[in-house]
């Protein structure tokens, strides 16, 4: 199927319309944003996929939008703001994703955001620090992905943080000892990482800490002992690492 039939939008009453590999399928019609009581979209390996109409902006009932394996889609309308009942952004395998647009931390609502494999996605909106519903982000493989914006630590919701394969991620803002409920942060394989903030401490609801091979990582800070929650801490082919802090060693 290379189209959607404009007709699509008479359907009033439709909650979920699924178009999982449709591999032909290159754009959704205007139409689609009169399916009013829609709540959840899948678009799975809709591989031809370049855009979505700004019409989506009109399903003001979504709670799932599935746009993994989106490998062509370039960007999200603005108008993305509008969904303010979306639950689950579901990104990965966008390969052409390069930016998100700042109107995404309008989205109120959002708990769960997968940009996985996102391999062209060079940094975050500040605006992302406006999403206070957010549990889950996985930043899994987003390989270009150089820093992340102060206002991360503004995600005081969110209980996991995927960063695994960030392999230019250098650092970690100060802030993210903001994340009060954080319980698993997987930092493993983000070779550049040389170091951890301080802050890192004041994670105290932190139960899984992944740095298994961060190979430039020197040192870590004594403050980790404050992480009073922690069950698993991953240091595997932390080559390195020279000595644990005493209150590690002790």
């Amino acid at each position: 199927m290379k189209e959607l039939p404009t007709f699509i939008g008479q359907l009033k009453v439709l909650q979920e319309l699924k178009l999982s590999y449709c591999t032909k399928l290159k754009k959704l019609p205007t139409s689609i944003g009169k399916l009013t009581t829609l709540q959840k979209l899948n678009l799975l390996g809709c591989s031809k996929l370049k855009e979505l109409p700004t019409s989506i902006s009109q399903l003001t009932t979504l709670q799932e939008l599935n746009l993994l394996q989106c490998f062509k889609l370039k960007g999200l309308p603005t108008s993305i703001n509008q969904l303010t009942t979306l639950q689950e952004l579901k990104l990965s395998y966008c390969t052409e994703l390069k930016e998100l647009p700042t109107s995404i931390g309008k989205l109120m609502a959002l708990q769960k955001l997968d940009l996985s494999w996102c391999s062209k996605l060079k940094k975050l909106p500040t605006s992302i620090g406006q999403l206070i519903a957010l549990q889950e982000l996985n930043l899994y493989e987003c390989s270009k992905l150089k820093e992340l914006p102060t206002s991360i630590g503004q995600l005081t919701a969110l209980h996991q943080l995927y960063l695994s394969r960030c392999i230019e991620l250098k650092e970690l803002p100060t802030s993210i000892g903001q994340l009060m409920v954080l319980q698993k942060l997987d930092l493993s394989w983000c070779f550049e990482l040389k170091e951890l903030p301080t802050s890192i401490g004041q994670l105290t609801a932190l139960q899984k800490l992944d740095l298994s091979w961060c190979s430039k990582l020197e040192e870590l800070p004594t403050s980790i002992g404050q992480l009073t929650a922690l069950q698993e801490l991953n240091l595997y082919e932390c080559s390195k690492l020279k000595e644990l802090p005493h209150v590690l060693a002790n």
